[in-house]
């Protein structure tokens, strides 16, 4: 496959006029990049894989808050997807212009559906801290699930929209074969960045700075009142416990979610985005990087994830019993 122009290689060359041209084979530095970056994307779908199985398999984690979890599971699943996706097809673009503009729109959606999960949780966590009483009656499993259908319907519809152009005329802004780009024009883009970033950002924050002044009022309220409680109070004041480090612990993934969020905020804005699939940047590979942080916060703050993992591993989830195993 040894292309003519100046012994370059080509993507095509049986295309000497227009065919991209091959890039170079990376060096050793580059190499090292591509080996870490594949572990991150394996790691990622491994661990995320663990808890979609957790979730979907133990009768006792089927509660609204983890049914939001594993919508942030699912999503981050198919972000590691994505990840050796790319880093497999780096360089030249193989599978036509309609996979290139399909693969944008899976990308973005997932993309939007995470930064929608991450706004469904800081509800949950709202209405838990801020309104215990009536949290059972507002929040359902039936409740959270059609929330996140919803999640994930809109995030597709309005993906779709923003990517339209390209999507009724794949590889319009290719400039050669083998080139996998899209454009989102400027009001495209600024829409996007309010809708999907600035607006649920905003929303997150506000609500968890709430629930954070509402968490230490309770914390404070509990510890003075550890002392000569009957058995009723003391399960509520459990409950509320358990509440709150829920909210801390979904407190860390949405801090470390926004942390990793930022970087790649700052690369929206600007004139018409032109974005490679084969060759994304560092803020975009540092957002995905977050799929990978999420899991680890919950082996480290879910001892249910723990207990489940061991229970995968060893194969005990293969019982005919083991979906009302006792993990909490």
């Amino acid at each position: 496959m040894m292309g003519t122009l100046n012994g370059t290689e080509l993507c095509f060359p049986q295309l000497l006029n227009i065919s991209c041209r091959r890039p170079e084979p990376p060096h050793s530095e580059s190499v090292l990049i591509y080996i870490l970056l594949s572990f991150i994307s394996l790691l990622t779908v491994t661990l995320n894989l663990l808890v979609i199985i957790s979730i979907s398999h133990f009768k006792l984690l089927h509660t609204p808050t983890n049914l939001l979890l594993l919508s942030l599971a699912v999503s981050d699943f198919f972000v590691g997807l994505l990840m050796l996706f790319q880093i497999v097809l780096s360089g030249c673009w193989l599978l036509g212009d309609l996979i290139c503009t399909l693969c944008y729109v899976l990308n973005y959606t997932i993309t939007s559906a995470s930064v929608g999960n991450m706004v469904l949780i800081s509800v949950d966590r709202y209405v838990a801290i801020c309104d215990p009483l009536h949290y059972p009656k507002k929040v359902s499993v039936r409740e959270t699930t059609i929330c996140v259908c919803i999640c994930w319907v809109c995030s597709l519809l309005y993906n779709s929209l923003i990517m339209q152009d390209n999507l009724k005329q794949p590889g319009r802004y290719s400039s050669c074969i083998g080139e996998c780009v899209v454009i989102i024009n400027y009001i495209a883009g600024i829409a996007d960045l309010i809708f999907t970033l600035i607006g649920p950002v905003t929303v997150i924050v506000v609500l968890y700075m709430r629930v954070f002044m509402v968490a230490v009022s309770q914390a404070r309220a509990m510890r003075c009142h550890v002392v000569a409680v009957t058995l009723q109070h003391s399960e509520t004041a459990t409950a509320k416990k358990s509440e709150i480090k829920a909210a801390k612990t979904l407190g860390v993934v949405i801090v470390v979610f926004l942390i990793c969020l930022c970087p790649y905020c700052s690369s929206l804005a600007g004139q018409n985005t032109l974005i490679g699939f084969t060759s994304m940047s560092l803020d975009t590979w540092m957002f995905y990087f977050n799929s990978c942080l999420n899991p680890v916060i919950y082996a480290f703050c879910y001892p249910w994830f723990q207990k489940s993992v061991k229970f995968i591993v060893t194969l005990k989830i293969l019982h005919p019993d083991s979906h009302d195993a006792n993990i909490l």
